[in-house]
């Protein structure tokens, strides 16, 4: 690294019920990949941490209201504080898990992702902090089938999460395709090669 380059300042959010499985093997992977980048690094994993990802009806019925209540505010500070965004979850149903899906409607909130000053009738983005966008996840069915079906979560990610973040921020779909197929053989080509990838996107 050179003197006038910075480290990044990378936010792994990690989602998954298991302590083993593909998917917590690619967030070792990543976790790497983010050493050999040499990156400042926060991580949640949302299941580990119990994360609760209930809109509750208060926050429902305050949403507009900028601020997040003290039990994420570590979560809230982490996502204004990073440059790089870097998801780490298996697509369910098209998209992400409730347990992540939840951490967005909660955590990205007025005050912290978004604002929307009287009389506006468009929401002004606040994180322009962050830069780059990457999601490592993997889909049980084949890539043709996910393009078929819209890939619904990534266009969460891509389309609605990037609006409210820098007018250039960079994204990266990292995916792995057909995991019900169980080919072992491929899935560890995909992990081995993951960390020198997340290495490259994160220098």
């Amino acid at each position: 690294m050179s003197r006038n380059q910075r480290r990044r300042n990378v936010l792994v959010v990690h989602c998954h019920p298991l302590p083993d499985g593909f998917i917590p093997a690619a967030l070792a992977q990543v976790r790497n990949g983010l050493a050999d980048s040499n990156a400042d690094v926060r991580l949640h994993d949302l299941y580990a941490e119990g994360f609760m990802p209930e809109l509750s009806a208060e926050e429902h019925r305050c949403h507009v209201d900028p601020g997040v209540t003290e039990e994420l505010r570590e979560h809230a500070e982490d996502l204004q504080w990073c440059d790089t965004l870097l998801f780490v979850y298996p697509t369910w149903w098209s998209g992400q898990p409730a347990m992540l899906k939840g951490w967005i409607d909660r955590v990205w909130a007025s005050g912290v992702a978004w604002e929307l000053p009287e009389g506006a009738d468009r929401l002004r983005p606040k994180l322009r902090n962050v830069r780059q966008i990457i999601a490592v996840t993997s889909h049980g069915s084949p890539k043709h089938l996910n393009i078929l079906q819209g890939e619904g979560g990534k266009r969460t990610l891509f389309r609605s999460l990037r609006t409210m973040c820098h007018p250039r921020t960079r994204t990266h779909w990292v995916a792995y395709y057909g995991i019900d197929a169980e080919d072992v053989e491929r899935q560890d080509e995909f992990l081995a090669a993951l960390s020198g990838r997340i290495a490259r996107l994160t220098r």
